[in-house]
């Protein structure tokens, strides 16, 4: 399961997948060929593969493939494990799939894990990289411009301390880089005044910007439900489960253009010539967790689940800008 708060305190239990309930009654009956394109620690798959269903489990973290192998084994070829992303899970099942579901952003595996770097309540390497591969955190820390700084924390994180923490950052990385995820935390925790009880840590949305930006989270985002269009056949179900409100936001304006309610999506862009539903609508609202999940799994309080079915409509192309996707122009690296 995923949680978007990479500092919360980490009590509870990591392998409890969110809103699975809802899901399972929202597709009912789950039959034939599904594909799960946030493996983690195997809730949803595990869930659909006890329901009946053929499963493509897919992680872009090899950890979460190699933690797969201790349960795996006794669904057979019922299971197939993929390392890939979002952006290219059409290409994954050779036939087309009879639903897909996608658990956004960071999974509590892998805040579990200080030397991962995603937590800024164990210390560790200032990492974050859900592939393990490219850019880390501490690359774009410590070599963005600080403008360029700024707006990404702006943009990804919703910090309207954005240009404060970032000259904070600039003026700290000159003296020494910044390589631990505790240091950056306090440079942040610096710049804001001190939570009052309830209140997250207030690093929670630069750190939460940067793992967007390090993971281009946003993008794989939208090239995956438009991935997810093309795969999926008539009468196919997509859930996709979202922890903050930019993805969430995300997810919304895909499904609201996706079946035929361009007008809801964005007032103010051209009307589109072609508003034929591609999907339709099975959950008019976002569902959120009840009472009962609530006090089992305190992670699920922030989620939220959208599902829709696929008809016969061909896919079309997605302009990230108009699933309102945040746009950030960057001047460079020093």
């Amino acid at each position: 399961m995923r949680d978007p708060l990479p500092g919360r305190p980490q009590s509870d239990d990591p392998h409890i997948p969110v809103l699975l309930d809802p899901i399972l009654k929202a597709v009912a009956p789950v039959q034939g060929l599904w594909l799960d394109g946030t493996l983690g620690a195997g809730g949803y798959t595990r869930a659909l593969l006890d329901a009946g269903a053929r499963v493509i489990g897919v992680d872009r973290d090899p950890l979460a493939l190699e933690m797969a192998a201790t349960w795996a084994k006794p669904y057979g070829d019922r299971l197939t494990l993929v390392e890939g992303t979002f952006s290219h899970l059409d290409t994954y099942a050779g036939t087309p799939l009879d639903g897909i579901v996608l658990d956004l952003g960071v999974s509590s595996m892998q805040l579990d894990q200080a030397e991962r770097g995603f937590s800024f309540m164990r210390d560790g390497p200032l990492d974050m990289r859900m592939s393990q591969q490219g850019d880390s955190a501490a690359d774009l820390v410590n070599t963005l411009e600080e403008t360029d700084l700024a707006n990404l924390i702006y943009a990804y994180g919703e910090e309207h301390a954005s240009r404060r923490i970032a000259h904070a950052i600039v003026d700290a990385r000159a003296r020494e880089p910044i390589t631990t995820t505790l240091r950056l935390a306090e440079i942040v925790a610096r710049c804001l005044p001190r939570p009052k009880p309830g209140q997250s840590h207030p690093a929670t949305r630069t750190f939460q910007a940067i793992r967007i930006a390090v993971n281009t989270e946003f993008s794989e985002l939208a090239e995956g439900l438009a991935a997810a269009e093309r795969a999926l056949k008539p009468g196919g179900m997509l859930a996709v489960v979202t922890f903050h409100s930019l993805e969430d936001r995300i997810v919304k304006r895909f499904f609201q253009l996706a079946s035929g309610h361009e007008a809801n999506a964005n007032r103010y862009a051209p009307a589109k010539t072609d508003t034929t539903a591609r999907f339709d609508l099975v959950t008019r609202r976002a569902v959120t967790a009840d009472d009962d999940e609530l006090a089992r799994n305190p992670r699920s309080r922030s989620a939220k689940l959208r599902v829709a079915r696929r008809t016969a409509a061909p896919p079309l192309a997605i302009n990230p800008a108009d699933l309102g996707v945040p746009q950030i122009t960057r001047k460079g690296r020093r």
